[in-house]
């Protein structure tokens, strides 16, 4: 049998040696098989890890079901410079009442709240002492309420007001089943302006409007709802007070409004329910319903009054 000669096993120690000397690559050097050195590929998940953290801690902060100690309600019931905490501290309130839970130590404060400047505030406020018609200063506030600058705590303070059995009210939730009317407050050019039928939140965008020399303003839905018809489009000019759009309220407002005229309802109120009537495809059967039903009521109502 013939052996390997010297020269050939010299030859394979030779490339074993050189191998061993040669500059290391890979995962020795620090670097992946893919080329990402163990630095960047550490920064790319860290900043892959922020990407998914910081939506969750903003939706965490500001979600309005987290659970606040009575602490943290006392605390965000007076902060000022979040609203939203404000807002979020009244809903566990409210929730605390209707759970017939201890509450009665935040009313003073509840009644303070019925004049804050934010309107997102007073609106959340309106219906929160709507839940306890036995709660100290609620029905003055409320009545006071009636007169606010937003119709929609107007609305929401009328609809709180029933559960005190009062319908000093009546002609807000009335007005809660009415379109609005958004007019131009200057005269302009319309310079962007939304299609009708669109679904609108409160505070949306209807128009944006150009007036003077280059000032802008938005023109914005003041309710939740349904943009009916633009009297005005996107280069159209318009005059002060002139009228640009309407808007149809949201359901869950309509929804409301008709419950609460089933209980106080007078048959001067009928013109205005009986849109909701209707068998259409935009009228939910849920709302006709209630409107039938808030008809029927004020009508045996009317019947057996002198």
């Amino acid at each position: 049998m013939d052996t390997p000669s010297r020269s050939s096993s010299n030859g394979d120690v030779e490339a074993l040696l050189k191998e061993a000397s040669a500059p290391q690559t890979g995962a020795a050097s620090g670097q992946s098989a893919d080329g990402m050195s163990t630095r960047t590929r550490l920064l790319f998940y860290l900043a892959a890890w922020l990407i998914v953290l910081l939506p969750f801690l903003f939706w965490w902060n500001s979600w309005f079901g987290r659970r606040l100690s009575d602490r943290q309600i006392t605390e965000y019931l007076t902060d000022d410079k979040h609203p939203r905490h404000i807002q979020q501290a009244l809903v566990q309130v409210g929730e605390r009442i209707t759970r017939q839970d201890s509450a009665a130590r935040w009313y003073p404060v509840l009644v303070r709240l019925s004049t804050y400047p934010v309107e997102e505030v007073r609106n959340t406020d309106a219906w929160v002492m709507g839940q306890d018609p036995s709660g100290a200063g609620f029905h003055e506030a409320l009545l006071k309420m009636l007169q606010d600058s937003s119709p929609i705590v107007r609305g929401n303070a009328a609809l709180s007001l029933v559960r005190f059995r009062d319908a000093s009210g009546r002609a807000q939730i009335v007005a809660l089943l009415e379109p609005v009317h958004i007019v131009a407050p200057f005269g302009g050019h319309i310079i962007d302006a939304d299609r009708p039928g669109t679904a609108i939140h409160q505070g949306g965008i209807i128009a944006k409007l150009s007036y003077g020399s280059e000032k802008r303003t938005d023109l914005r839905s003041p309710i939740s709802g349904r943009i009916h018809s633009l009297s005005a489009a996107a280069g159209a000019s318009v005059a002060a007070g002139e009228e640009i759009a309407v808007v149809d309220p949201g359901d869950e407002q309509v929804w409301e409004a008709l419950r609460a005229l089933y209980i106080i309802g007078r048959a001067e109120d009928l013109p205005a329910i009986r849109p909701y009537e209707r068998e259409s495809r935009d009228i939910p059967d849920r709302i006709r319903e209630q409107a039938l039903l808030a008809d029927q009521a004020i009508r045996s109502r009317a019947s057996s009054e002198p």
